[in-house]
């Protein structure tokens, strides 16, 4: 309380205004997959195409990057993705790990001119370089150059870099360091050492090789790459970090089951991660990709017999779909990301209350295999959401349900704005931590998640022609006893009634006589 000592006008400023709640973002997707270059078991955040490719894709000649890896399906899903309407995205490049740690490139060490038993330039390659780099330590040009000046000139292919007239130091022009890490794509110079005369310490002429990292052969890729481990940030328990996750794609597990690197237990014991992850996680749902080649029969299998998932953090597509590769030639590959960014474009374009189903898929040919009607009411039924072929319509996403078994949570959209309810209100009500647990409190609260979710009902996502009949809040003495006060608890009871999709539209015609006067 402030004090009052002498008489005067006192102007205080007092927070007794509505606190309001902010809707989290719905539309963030993580991939897990292997790329052929670019940081290795942690997550990076990506929001473009672009962006991908300059931070995954491998240097080739001309100074390009190209994404893609040869039986690697993580570029086109992260592709398909933003070209279906996502906007930002984490990837997380998995590399099998030796020891725990993954296979760099030893540093170039280039002699000194005074004496080749000590270093004076130490280069390393760029993160995700993979071939090997020459460097090339010429005199300096030009008339009356610098003391201890000297150019260094960069090779990897028909990609060149020269920096001239660089020094170890400041007196002799442009610090080498400076000069090379703030404009190479190819080295970063790790340290150059400058003790003694500058001319003396300048770094021997002559060519280096800067030798490629030795990557860890991907046959030896297993399902504990993809599976990672949270405290070293890898794989997909890495993800643990990027809290604004909401939907989670592993469709590199196919490419290691093709290649033969996982069997269908193993891609099981992967994708059985996922779940468990998004479980744990519980603000973010995993999008499975069934195993190639299947016929809808063969599905149907896999679905109720070979894994048998119950999860409402869960959905699985099917089939895979064709689109257009690298060389130009249709090729198939797993749905997921696709269908991702079709998820991110129906929470933008309507909201995440609407079910992500009846939408074109951007970017594809066709599907692997038809699905006729008939094979759909087998697979609907058990939560195989079908992408289907339509005359004049297009291919669409023809499916919008969970592997649960619970009615209450069957259909996607359901679980996605819970959620979303859930995260906001979490995020909205961080104030009231160790606030003091009274009436006033309970009151404050109803009124800030009463407020919240009146602007939900407005924007259709809740079922009702009123709020009261959309929602509830009760925070008063009966969700909060004596003994709930006493272990520093404050219970606050919520109600949804959400939207569900019409997934059957059934219209009743018969025949009418027609009426008289």
């Amino acid at each position: 309380m402030p004090e009052y000592l002498s008489p005067g006008v006192y102007v205080e400023e007092v927070d007794g205004g509505a606190r309001p709640i902010e809707g989290v973002g719905t539309a963030t997707a993580a991939f897990v997959g292997m790329a052929p270059s670019g940081p290795a078991n942690k997550p990076v955040l990506v929001t473009n195409w672009s962006q991908f490719v300059d931070t995954f894709g491998a240097l080739e000649s001309g100074g390009r990057r190209n994404p893609h890896m040869n039986g690697a399906y993580l570029s086109h899903a992260v592709y398909g993705y933003f070209l279906n309407g996502g906007g930002r995205c984490y990837v997380t490049r998995v590399v099998p790990q030796a020891n725990g740690s993954t296979p760099v490139a030893e540093p170039l060490q280039i002699p000194s001119r005074s004496s080749k038993a000590l270093p004076s330039l130490t280069v390393s390659g760029k993160d995700g370089q993979n071939q090997d780099v020459t460097v090339e330590i010429a005199p300096p040009t030009g008339e009356s150059p610098p003391e201890g000046s000297f150019t260094i000139k960069l090779r990897m292919g028909t990609v060149e870099e020269s920096y001239e007239n660089v020094s170890l130091g400041k007196r002799g022009g442009t610090n080498v360091a400076d000069a090379v890490n703030t404009a190479s794509r190819l080295v970063t110079i790790v340290e150059a050492q400058t003790t003694g005369p500058i001319a003396e310490r300048a770094p021997e002429i002559g060519s280096y090789t800067l030798r490629a990292p030795v990557m860890v052969a991907v046959e030896k890729l297993d399902s504990t790459d993809f599976v990672g481990d949270v405290s070293q940030r890898s794989g997909m328990e890495g993800l643990e970090i990027a809290e604004d996750v909401t939907m989670v794609a592993c469709p590199d597990v196919m490419a290691a089951y093709q290649a033969g690197l996982l069997d269908r237990d193993g891609v099981k014991s992967v994708q059985l991660a996922m779940i468990a992850h998004c479980e744990r996680m519980g603000d973010r749902v995993a999008i499975l990709d069934p195993l190639p080649d299947l016929s809808p029969q063969e599905v149907k299998r896999w679905r109720e017999v070979e894994t048998n998932y119950d999860s409402k953090y869960a959905t699985l597509y099917y089939p895979w779909i064709k689109v257009t590769g690298p060389d130009g030639r249709p090729m198939a590959a797993p749905p997921s990301g696709h269908v991702a960014g079709i998820w991110a474009r129906s929470d933008t374009e309507r909201g995440v209350h609407k079910a992500p189903a009846n939408e074109v898929v951007r970017g594809a040919l066709e599907p692997v295999s038809q699905v006729t009607k008939g094979e759909q009411d087998t697979l609907n039924p058990i939560g195989v959401n079908c992408i289907r072929s339509f005359t004049g319509r297009g291919l669409r996403v023809w499916g919008a349900r969970t592997l649960s078994s619970d009615p209450a949570w069957r259909y996607i959209n359901v679980r996605r704005l819970f959620n979303y309810v859930e995260e906001s209100i979490e995020a909205g009500t961080q104030w009231v931590v160790f606030e003091p647990n009274d009436p006033d409190l309970w009151a404050r609260v109803r009124r800030d998640i009463d407020a919240f979710l009146t602007g939900v009902w407005r924007d259709g996502m809740l079922f009702g022609r009123t709020p009261a009949e959309a929602f509830y809040v009760k925070c008063d003495e009966e969700t909060n006893p004596q003994d709930v006060r006493d272990r520093g608890q404050m219970i606050v009871e919520i109600g949804l009634a959400p939207v569900k999709p019409a997934e059957f539209v059934i219209f009743r015609i018969s025949q009418w006589a027609g009426g008289g006067a």
